[in-house]
C-alpha cells in the first residue's frame, strides 16, 4: 500500500503509487512508527531534490530523519511552495535565487548592496503558503500573462458526472494550452482561455520568478496537445 507522501500543487499530501520526477521535504512530518503527525512542516525551507543523489540510500519515514515526499514534477512542487534544494540541485538553487529577484526585486527591508539570503526568501515563500492556505482562492491573475509552469486553479471546466457541478481542479499553464492536474500526470489539455482571471495556486513570488526566465521541469506527459 503507498505511504501518504505524494504532494498535490494544493500542498496536500495524498497515497498514491505514482512516484514522479522528484523528491524533497519540509522536515519530520512522521513519527517513531511512520505515521504522519498530521503536521504540514517543521522548518520553512521547502525543498524539491532529486530522487538519486551521489548513490545515497534512504530507508523511507525513518525515526528522527525528515519525511521524504514525492512530487508529480517541478510545477507541482512549486505550487506547493517547494524550491530547489542547495545541496542537490545547487546549478538550479542558484538560477531560481536569481530569477526570483530578477522577478521579485530587493526584499522590503533588505540592506543596499547585501545579498538576500534563502533564508528571506523561505520567509516571504511561508507567507505565501499560509494565505494560500486560508484562501485557495486568494490570487486570482490574468491567464493571457501566466508563464508556463504556473498552476492555477478552474471550477469550470469540469463538471461532476453525477450532479453536474463544477469540480475543482488544478491546471497546467504550459504553452497555448492548459493540462489537468492528477497524481499520474497531465491529461485532457484545453485551449489557454483568454481574457480571464482565474486563481493560482503557484505562490505569487514564483509566478514572477517563472515570469522572470526560471524555466522548471515539468512532467513528459504534458507534451503536445495535437
Amino acid at each position: 500500500m503507498p505511504r501518504q507522501n505524494r504532494v498535490t500543487p494544493w500542498g496536500d499530501l495524498v497515497a498514491t503509487p505514482a512516484r514522479g520526477l522528484f523528491m524533497g521535504n519540509r522536515g519530520r512530518l512522521h513519527d517513531a512508527a511512520g505515521q504522519l503527525t498530521g503536521r504540514s512542516h517543521t522548518t520553512r525551507a521547502w525543498l524539491i531534490c532529486l530522487l538519486e543523489f551521489n548513490g545515497r540510500r534512504r530507508t523511507l519515514m525513518a525515526p528522527g530523519r525528515y519525511t521524504e515526499l514525492f512530487f508529480l514534477d517541478e510545477p507541482t512542487a512549486l505550487a506547493a511552495g517547494h524550491r530547489p534544494c542547495f545541496e542537490c540541485r545547487r546549478a538550479e538553487h542558484m538560477a531560481f535565487k536569481a530569477a526570483w529577484l530578477a522577478g521579485n526585486g530587493r526584499l522590503p527591508g533588505a540592506a543596499a548592496g547585501r545579498a538576500v539570503s534563502i533564508a528571506a526568501i523561505d520567509d516571504v515563500l511561508h507567507a505565501e503558503r499560509m494565505a494560500r492556505r486560508a484562501d485557495p482562492g486568494a490570487h486570482p491573475m490574468d491567464v493571457d500573462a501566466l508563464p508556463d509552469g504556473t498552476i492555477l486553479l478552474d471550477t469550470t471546466m469540469l463538471l461532476d458526472p453525477e450532479d453536474g457541478a463544477a469540480v475543482p481542479a488544478a491546471w497546467l499553464v504550459w504553452g497555448d494550452h492548459l493540462w489537468r492536474w492528477t497524481p499520474l500526470g497531465y491529461a485532457q489539455p484545453r485551449p489557454r482561455p483568454r481574457g480571464v482571471r482565474r486563481p493560482v495556486l503557484t505562490p505569487p513570488s514564483v509566478v514572477a520568478t517563472l515570469a522572470a526566465g526560471w524555466r522548471p521541469a515539468v512532467h513528459p506527459s504534458a507534451g503536445s496537445a495535437d
